[in-house]
């Protein structure tokens, strides 16, 4: 069994919600929350994450599905400037094996995919009280609001990927 663990930036929606997904997935071993850059001319920063995971548990072809699938990743909206739609690939290879998934997932969409893949450049974590939001405190509104009902759902369709055990006090409500 390989031990390697790999890394990989994602945005596209609220880092609360987004870091809470990634958490809750089998075989991701680290998530930090923050902004990320890439370089020249989309060096601006997006709010997002950056997952640290094992690719003998989960894929990353596994990690971009889920990551399209629960963001609005065929929109543009008025807050794409803050939720750039994006995977952030921490070398060439990865950037290579990130536009061969977008291509691959873009079947299982109506609308074409504004995600792009981009070279990872910077990462600015956010507050160390914002790390971990929603399994620190669940209970927040805008964890049983927003939060959990994205969880139930992705738990309804990828089960199989999920951390059951992580996920069992917080969903059972």
């Amino acid at each position: 069994m390989d031990n390697t663990v790999k890394k990989i930036g994602l945005s596209g929606s609220c880092y609360w919600c987004t870091e809470a997904i990634f958490l809750s997935l089998r075989g991701v071993t680290k998530v930090e929350q923050g902004w990320l850059s890439s370089f020249a001319d989309d060096d601006w920063f997006s709010e997002g994450i950056i997952v640290t995971f094992m690719p003998d548990v989960i894929s990353l072809k596994n990690i971009i599905s889920i990551h399209l699938h629960t963001h609005s990743c065929a929109k543009a909206h008025s807050m794409r400037d803050k939720y750039r739609s994006a995977v952030y690939a921490m070398d060439p290879y990865q950037n290579t094996e990130i536009k061969h998934n977008l291509a691959l997932l873009q079947d299982e969409f109506e609308l074409p995919l504004i995600t792009r893949a981009y070279a990872f450049n910077q990462f600015k974590p956010s507050d160390g009280s914002m790390q971990n939001y929603y399994y620190s405190d669940p209970q927040r509104p805008f964890c049983e609001n927003i939060i959990t009902p994205k969880l139930k759902k992705l738990f309804a369709s990828h089960a199989h990927l999920m951390n059951k055990d992580k996920l069992a006090t917080t969903l059972s409500a």
